[in-house]
């Protein structure tokens, strides 16, 4: 198995998306072979992660997946590489907020739990020896997690760069200095509300990466951060299928309103048999007439809510499915269009599938974040009635209305219950929470 190291940093915002893509894109193109893991739930960043490497990147979540899931898809991203570069989530030590000792999803957990040595990206700005203290904090406030190099960023010239070293030199001499990087006009990575600008959206993908690859290449001891990785102490294995397949036969909505869904899901389904066909609703694209399930994953809906509705082979696809008793499974924004009705930005309705009693707006917007324990309120294609899974919530839209049985219970992370979430009618079911992984007995 490759040996890995983890980029992370003291707070969002510090740079280590961009720094990440930059390493992933000059070492690729110097010829190795890069696998890429992103740290918790997202599914904008591993998208950017593999247009970087050529090579999927999968997510890694200690409080999400189960040990055998964990191991599993960490031997599945190494695979095959020379080098695994693991991009954190937030700050280092962010994470849920459970009982002590418990696993928590934060970037901490998952260097603890694998043994990655950690490279720590430090936002410069208006720091000199206050930057030592930074990396001082940090690189003693768990010995497990070894945080074992640094890269300042959006350092202001060679006397910034001078002092931070200098303190450095004093408080941490055992942590390496991988380098300094000045502002980068130009690589700036635009956000939306629920994070960066999707990888398929931006017509200067190429450019960007590029630039990334341009600055790393000027700016960092590359060989140095290279040369830190270790190897990981999680076992390999398959881990089992992450959620149940819903059909033998399921088609796939797959766009950018409907692009998150995790690759460890999918893989699973196909691990298990099932054949996975691909459709597009924005291209006019219905589901395969020959499909005894559709899987409708969340992404972006409500900006497309008009094209949505106007496309009939789409609606009409899900309601004939629907009629011939094919499995429908919607995930946050695939669950809002098997409803009755969505409001966009602009407090337009627009029609959607009208097969759950669901309607919602993006309007009137309220945030809903956090990691969700669900279990299945009745038997069904996901389960028995009780199976457990873990999943989380991210979206902005509001209920206007929510008729029906619901298809979950749900509770935070530290296991205060939520109450029901979803609904299902008879084979068709959805909710806002994307699952990632059945939950451990």
């Amino acid at each position: 198995m490759a040996k890995g190291l983890i980029i992370a940093a003291p707070a969002s915002g510090s740079g280590k998306t961009t720094l990440t893509l930059g390493l992933l894109r000059l070492l690729t193109r110097r010829g190795m072979a890069v696998g890429s893991a992103k740290v918790g739930p997202d599914y904008i960043d591993p998208a950017f992660h593999a247009s970087a490497s050529g090579r999927p990147c999968y997510n890694l979540d200690s409080w999400a997946m189960r040990a055998e899931t964990l191991g599993a898809l960490a031997a599945r991203a190494a695979d095959g590489a020379d080098l695994l570069v693991c991009e954190g989530v937030m700050g280092l030590f962010d994470g849920a907020f459970v009982p002590a000792g418990q696993p928590d999803g934060s970037t901490a957990d998952l260097a603890a739990a694998t043994g990655w040595p950690v490279v720590l990206v430090i936002d410069g700005r208006g720091m000199t020896g206050s930057a030592a203290a930074v990396l001082a904090g940090f690189a003693h406030l768990r010995p497990e997690v070894r945080i074992r190099g640094v890269i300042f960023n959006r350092v202001m010239g060679a006397k910034h760069k001078a002092a931070i070293a200098a303190a450095c030199a004093i408080s941490c001499p055992e942590i390496r200095l991988l380098g300094f990087l000045p502002p980068s006009a130009g690589l700036e990575t635009p956000s939306r509300h629920l994070g960066l600008v999707q990888a398929a959206e931006r017509a200067d993908l190429q450019a960007f990466l590029d630039g990334a690859a341009a600055l790393a290449a000027e700016h960092l001891d590359v060989d140095g951060l290279v040369g830190l990785a270790g190897p990981s102490r999680l076992g390999g294995g398959e881990g089992g299928i992450p959620v149940p397949p819903l059909g033998q036969r399921i088609a796939v909505a797959r766009d950018t309103a409907f692009a998150f869904a995790y690759p460890a899901m999918l893989e699973g389904w196909r691990a298990a048999g099932v054949d996975l066909s691909f459709f597009s609703p924005l291209a006019g694209q219905g589901p395969m007439e020959t499909a005894d399930a559709v899987y409708l994953p969340g992404g972006y809906p409500e900006l497309h809510a008009g094209p949505l509705a106007g496309n009939a082979a789409f609606l009409d696809g899900l309601r004939a499915a629907a009629a011939r008793g094919a499995v429908l499974y919607g995930e946050c924004g695939g669950y809002m269009v098997l409803g009755r009705g969505m409001e966009d930005a602009d407090g337009t309705r627009h029609a959607m599938a009208g097969l759950l009693g669901l309607e919602t707006s993006f309007a009137r917007r309220k945030l809903h974040l956090g990691y969700r324990r669900a279990t299945l309120a009745a038997a069904g294609p996901l389960g028995g009635a009780g199976a457990a899974f873990r999943g989380h919530e991210f979206h902005y839209a509001s209920i206007l209305a929510e008729q029906g049985a619901p298809l979950f219970a749900v509770a935070d992370a530290p296991g205060a219950a939520l109450g029901g979430a979803g609904l299902v009618a008879g084979r068709v079911m959805g909710s806002f929470v994307h699952l990632i992984d059945a939950a451990a007995p």
